[in-house]
């Protein structure tokens, strides 16, 4: 991309997120993050500016910046979505590591992090701002909606469809064709063999309801 990255966030994953946009050669402007005890701090030289809502740093956006927000709590990141969308009239980059396979046929939306080591299939569908972290397996004929988060060497079967909002723990292993729904959650190193119904907690192998 030509203009540089403005990150919302400056957490451990705003640190991810710089180091994805490095490793593209993208440069990162500046952090904004609601912490003020983070303000005039650095992470590798990038600098955190000033809160999210500060309309001296967030007019920049979508003149002389793109913008990426690096915050994994949901509620969050929604509401920053929606004031993007709202008031910039801008979409969130996405932060894609050099270090992914992503197969020609999948589509993948708009925000979303997809960190080193991640494989993306055949006709895989990723939605918008979701968060993939390292080495996820997401198999062909897939689909991701938005806002959803993956752990760590998780793997999608093919053909599974997670619903929005749905956070999976690391090591998780979805197998094929199962359905998860909206706002579920599923725990770390789980083996879900069965569709898991919206806002339902599962965990185990197999997966069962909390």
């Amino acid at each position: 991309m030509e203009n540089p990255v403005m990150i919302l966030g400056a957490g451990g994953l705003g640190a991810v997120a710089l180091d994805i946009f490095k490793t593209n050669n993208v440069v990162v402007y500046a952090f904004l993050d609601d912490n003020k005890e983070l303000h005039n701090t650095e992470i590798d030289d990038v600098i955190v500016m000033g809160s999210t809502d500060d309309d001296d740093y967030t007019k920049l956006i979508g003149k002389r910046c793109e913008v990426f927000i690096a915050i994994d709590e949901l509620k969050v990141r929604q509401n920053l979505v929606e004031m993007l969308h709202n008031d910039k009239k801008v979409q969130p980059v996405n932060a894609i590591h050099e270090q992914t396979a992503i197969a020609a046929t999948a589509t993948i939306g708009h925000g979303n992090l997809i960190s080193a080591g991640t494989i993306i299939n055949a006709r895989a569908e990723i939605g918008s701002h979701n968060l993939l972290h390292s080495r996820v397996i997401v198999d062909y004929d897939a689909k991701i909606g938005d806002f959803v988060q993956i752990g760590a060497g998780s793997i999608i079967g093919a053909g599974v469809s997670v619903d929005d909002n749905v956070f999976i723990g690391s090591g998780v292993t979805i197998v094929s064709g199962v359905k998860i729904g909206k706002g579920a959650r599923i725990g770390a190193g789980s083996v879900v063999v069965e569709s898991v119904k919206a806002r339902e907690t599962v965990f185990g192998n197999p997966a069962k309801k909390v």
